[in-house]
């Protein structure tokens, strides 16, 4: 694989001392050369109303312009009650609406999720599919990928704790690059 790739990072999670946001930079780090993984900011992002359609905040459209700019999109979130974070549900919103502008469209996709839990977000994760396969998102089949024990996966300089994580991270960024250099040729 010669060509590089961007990968629109979006994470679920706000909180200063996110796990999520700690793993999406880890993963920047586990993954291959070609994929080139920046994280995009959905905190600042005004709740999605179709009234201001026509004429939408900046900062939609620099989130728009962020998601079509890149090859792909990986999503890093936690599980809050069983389901996707509502910050995170907002951004999926912004990015897809109104019909006809999804910014989302074709971007091959995968999802993590993280959890202190044993499920690792297991309820969060299924229900990111089911909205990422009603946006056209095609998503990375396998390896699934549903971490437990968040507060144990990080080392303090930021990289994974456990070596057979980090190795199945590794493999989880070598399949999404292939799985992108399918779709995007």
């Amino acid at each position: 694989m010669s060509t590089s790739y961007r990968v629109a990072v979006l994470v679920g999670s706000l909180r200063k001392g996110s796990y999520n946001r700690q793993l999406a930079l880890a993963l920047a780090k586990l993954a291959p050369a070609e994929l080139k993984l920046e994280i995009v900011e959905i905190g600042q992002l005004p709740f999605y109303n179709e009234d201001q359609a026509t004429e939408p905040p900046q900062a939609w459209v620099d989130f728009r312009n962020a998601i079509k700019a890149a090859d792909a999109v990986l999503f890093v979130s936690p599980e809050y009650n069983r389901s996707i974070p509502g910050v995170l549900k907002n951004a999926l919103d912004v990015g897809s609406r109104p019909y006809g502008q999804n910014a989302f469209d074709g971007k091959p996709a995968a999802v993590m999720t993280l959890s202190p839990g044993a499920l690792g977000g297991f309820g969060a994760h299924h229900h990111l599919r089911q909205v990422l396969a009603c946006l056209n998102a095609p998503l990375l089949p396998s390896p699934e990928v549903y971490l437990g024990g968040a507060g144990e996966m990080f080392r303090a300089d930021g990289g994974i704790a456990k070596p057979e994580t980090e190795a199945f991270l590794h493999k989880v960024m070598t399949a999404f690059a292939g799985w992108v250099q399918k779709l995007k040729g």
